[in-house]
């Protein structure tokens, strides 16, 4: 077992980098619709859906101190699930909205503010760049993840300043839409592959960095194990996983005899990255009451 310490500092950092990126998004919308720019707008909508990943990050790192109860036995780790999957439908309709937008501004081309453009990129690489900083020098694994958003944020803005200074000296009407495009398009590229990660989490699939059928064939190796059956793995939150099976022993003599053969078998369970596993043991002689039924989980 892991001991997990929790640093006062990690909330805090999470705390000013949420209301930081929060408070420069409202920023940005209200500067998009000023400056003429859907480049603006495209990064605000991807600083919103941070915004919330912070948000949520923030309460889980402060629910994550609570211990498993009679509601939640396994903890409240699946809540960042959820989290992620809110997260990427904001950013999903957000995408969409905003490329229907730029499709439109390069049907019927309009010139943005170069100016603006570059006050806010200048202004958004230095806060979205402090704020991944801030993050970055967490202990927890919530801020090491978001400040990769983070660090993504700062990139688009770099693009949008790009945008800005190219305007400066030449007639291009349509670098900001382009623009919005490329950054809008590659922000849903990485949802939907998320999304997908998220919800093969959420279908209780078995994870991709253990193979059940390698544990499956080491445990039936052991001389003591007759047979496995209903055999399962899944994921709590893509991090800490859990596995289940009927194990049935052969012939056992004695206490010490079973007491030896569950031990063999937890010995092997050990090599794996698994938190939380559960063994239902039966003895060569026994029946397994779900084989006498039609069981859909095997």
């Amino acid at each position: 077992m892991h001991e997990h310490h929790h640093h006062p500092q990690d909330s805090n950092n999470l705390k000013i980098a949420f209301f930081l990126n929060l408070g420069f998004t409202i920023l940005e919308l209200v500067g998009g619709f000023w400056v003429n720019s859907v480049a603006i707008l495209s990064d605000a909508i991807h600083d919103l859906g941070d915004s919330l990943s912070l948000g949520l990050a923030w309460g889980l790192q402060e629910k994550s101190k609570q211990k498993a109860n009679d509601s939640f036995s396994f903890g409240y780790g699946r809540f960042s699930l959820l989290g992620a999957l809110i997260n990427a439908m904001v950013l999903i309709i957000g995408s969409v909205f905003i490329i229907n937008e730029a499709i439109q501004r390069l049907i019927t081309p309009e010139l943005s503010d170069a100016k603006g453009m570059i006050f806010f990129a200048i202004f958004g690489v230095i806060v979205n760049g402090y704020a991944a900083w801030k993050v970055g020098h967490g202990h927890s694994q919530n801020e090491k993840v978001i400040s990769w958003h983070l660090i993504e944020d700062v990139l688009g803005w770099v693009a949008v300043l790009i945008g800005g200074i190219l305007l400066l000296f030449f007639d291009w009407p349509w670098i900001d839409p382009v623009l919005s495009l490329g950054i809008t398009l590659f922000i849903l590229w990485n949802v939907l592959k998320n999304l997908k990660e998220t919800l093969y989490i959420f279908l209780q699939a078995v994870p991709s960095d253990i193979s059940l059928d390698q544990i499956k064939k080491e445990l039936c190796a052991l001389p003591i194990v007759e047979s496995i059956h209903h055999t399962h793995l899944w994921s709590m939150e893509g991090a800490h996983h859990v596995f289940t099976a009927h194990v049935r022993l052969k012939q056992v003599q004695n206490l010490k005899e079973l007491l030896e053969s569950k031990k063999q078998v937890q010995e092997t369970l050990k090599k794996y990255p698994l938190s939380h596993y559960t063994i239902e043991w039966e003895l060569s002689e026994e029946n397994c009451a779900l084989e006498q039924k039609e069981n859909p989980f095997r």
